[in-house]
């Protein structure tokens, strides 16, 4: 192994690297952090006294003016099964819960509890149209089942509402009651269920729709009649469920189609938990907990706005547009609006030469025409 020429220590440079014990170092840091660590306390405090409902009124003012300007958008076009049920729904909404995550243990207040102690459970109602939230509720109980939301979402749904449901909402008594409000549903069918078929509309290898029971009479519990579609897609099949027993009011795979698209709620909790902070609780406080659920939310209605306005502004679908992006591109907007160069957040996301902070994502794949056959020809 070559050995290292020797150095000249005439031509070497020392490198004084100062370190925590630098006393004018040590005394910098005590004052920059000592803020820091007050504002933490301070912030912990506000939260015990300053009233949720505040923020709670401001979401839900802001809301019906959020709607509007959606309705003042005609060039973003919408997806296909979506104008299809619009035909005959006022509206489509989506509802779920998801379980908060544990208090962040990093303020005075909260180093009692235990590791790992969650926060609550929410669920939220988001119109599958606009993207908007609709509703959303708290339970402190983290551990508390879909159908503690059950009577709120019975008293939520007006008539003429198609409402998609995970497997949580499975709850003979609390479809039926959905019906009974002139309501319509799609879920998915779970294992194991009693069914007894009435009638078929279509059936061959890739699209089965028939007329079901669903149900015993065990238990008081109401015997249902639905529609049950199965579609195979390559290897796998999905079966869905829904109160909609006519199928060229909703065409088997318009149903398929718009259940697939329940999973926008999973992305708006995803969306408020991860990028904008809901998952970092910082109070044990039910107050605290519900100030930062509300303002998380409101900024995230404030954030779909603007991510409606730039998908109308370039024509194109809401699906194309990140919302994490145009968040994270936030900050660059406002460097350029301190230089003067940018007033106008839909403009700068729209323009040409911005395109490069991601905002509109990339089609990975063809997109292929959706069938609205009510029955659809054999493959």
């Amino acid at each position: 192994m070559p050995k290292r020429p020797k150095q000249s220590s005439d031509h070497v440079h020392k490198h004084n690297t100062p370190t925590i014990d630098n006393q004018a170092i040590s005394q910098q840091l005590e004052a920059l952090l000592t803020p820091a660590i007050f504002a933490q306390q301070s912030l912990s405090e506000r939260f015990l006294v300053f009233p949720n409902e505040l923020f709670e009124r401001v979401f839900k003012d802001l809301l019906p003016k959020l709607q509007f300007n959606w309705q003042q958008r005609l060039r973003r076009p919408l997806p296909d099964s979506v104008k299809f049920a619009l035909r005959n729904f006022e509206q489509i909404w989506i509802a779920d819960g998801s379980t908060l995550e544990a208090l962040f243990r990093k303020l005075k207040s909260l180093e009692d509890l235990k590791i790992g102690h969650l926060a609550g459970k929410i669920c939220t109602v988001i119109d599958l149209v606009t993207r908007l939230p609709v509703e959303v509720w708290f339970h402190t109980n983290p551990a508390a089942s879909d159908t503690n939301f059950e009577a709120a979402l019975l008293n939520l749904l007006p008539p003429k509402t198609l409402i998609l449901l995970d497997r949580g909402f499975y709850h003979f008594h609390f479809l039926q009651q959905i019906i009974n409000q002139e309501v319509h549903f799609i879920t998915r069918l779970k294992v194991k269920a009693s069914i007894k078929y009435l009638k078929i509309f279509s059936y061959d290898h890739s699209v089965k729709d028939r007329l079901i029971q669903l149900g015993t009479v065990r238990r008081g519990a109401p015997v249902l009649t639905l529609r049950l579609i199965e579609i195979k897609v390559g290897k796998t099949s999905y079966s869905y469920v829904t109160s909609v027993l006519d199928p060229q009011i909703l065409p088997p795979y318009v149903v398929a189609d718009l259940y697939r698209r329940r999973w926008r709620v999973e992305e708006a909790f995803y969306t408020v938990k991860r990028l904008l902070g809901l998952s970092y609780l910082w109070t044990g406080s039910i107050n605290g907990v519900k100030l930062q659920v509300w303002a998380t939310w409101l900024f995230y209605a404030v954030l779909v706005d603007l991510g409606d306005a730039v998908a109308d502004e370039l024509s194109l679908p809401f699906d194309r547009i990140s919302l994490e992006m145009i968040f994270r591109g936030l900050y660059h907007f406002s460097v350029a609006n301190e230089k003067g160069s940018a007033d106008d957040p839909i403009q700068y996301f729209a323009a040409k030469q911005n395109q490069d902070l991601g905002v509109v994502k990339a089609i990975r794949k063809p997109v292929s025409k959706l069938d609205l056959s009510p029955f659809p020809a054999p493959s």
